[in-house]
């Protein structure tokens, strides 16, 4: 009987230790930073933030940014860089109220909003603007993380646009040729479900030193 209860007790406090060891082991969490280039995966619709060459017909007329469903386009990449004027050396983690842009990596135009109406909803433009020389105010964006201390991959995030306040998002309106079956993308004041994105595939740089370098 006692040796029953020794082996009883062996197997708990190993299994305990296993357990411990597996959590104290874990992969670290992928840190967002700037420099990485990221696919951003809206949470409800799984819809990938893109762009491409092909202009709104209404609105500001700029460069339409959309969300696209599949997960293999180039299109869907974007760099995260610091605000206009002011540095964001590559690897610098990156918090809540962290201001950033958005570059598209394929047009090299900027994520950008401002007061125009968005096509199908009637809600805020979003669209891609200026270029590697030409960056306005309306290219801002502040984070706003759920519940992560640090923008980390596969983690929820808002982003809020600086110089109007409302949030980007997107939603199941979709449009016709020439972009058939992409959603709209459009930035909205009011903090709702369809504000929630994650980074996803892409190119994650490490703090300096760390030697963690992400490739997915």
């Amino acid at each position: 009987m006692r040796r029953h209860s020794f082996g009883v007790a062996f197997l708990f406090l190993l299994t305990t230790l296993l357990n411990v060891n597996a959590g104290f082991f874990s992969e670290p969490e992928t840190l967002v930073t700037c420099g990485s280039i990221i696919k951003l995966q809206h949470s409800s619709t799984k819809y990938r933030l893109h762009s491409h060459e092909v202009a709104y017909g209404s609105g500001s007329g700029q460069q339409s940014v959309t969300s696209f469903e599949g997960s293999d386009d180039a299109n869907s990449y974007w760099v995260v860089t610091g605000p206009n004027g002011g540095g964001c050396a590559q690897g610098t983690a990156l918090k809540t109220g962290d201001v950033i842009r958005l570059q598209h990596m394929g047009t090299r135009k900027w994520l950008h909003s401002h007061l125009h109406k968005s096509p199908l909803s009637g809600n805020q433009e979003v669209s891609c603007y200026g270029g590697d020389t030409a960056s306005d105010t309306g290219d801002h964006w502040k984070l706003d993380l759920d519940k992560a201390s640090q923008w980390t991959k596969d983690s929820k995030m808002r982003l809020a646009h600086v110089d109007t306040g409302a949030y980007l998002g997107t939603h199941d309106k979709k449009f016709n040729r020439p972009i058939a079956g992409q959603q709209e993308v459009y930035a909205k004041k009011t903090k709702e479900h369809n504000g929630w994105w994650l980074a996803t595939e892409g190119v994650y740089f490490p703090i300096p030193g760390s030697g963690n370098e992400e490739e997915l």
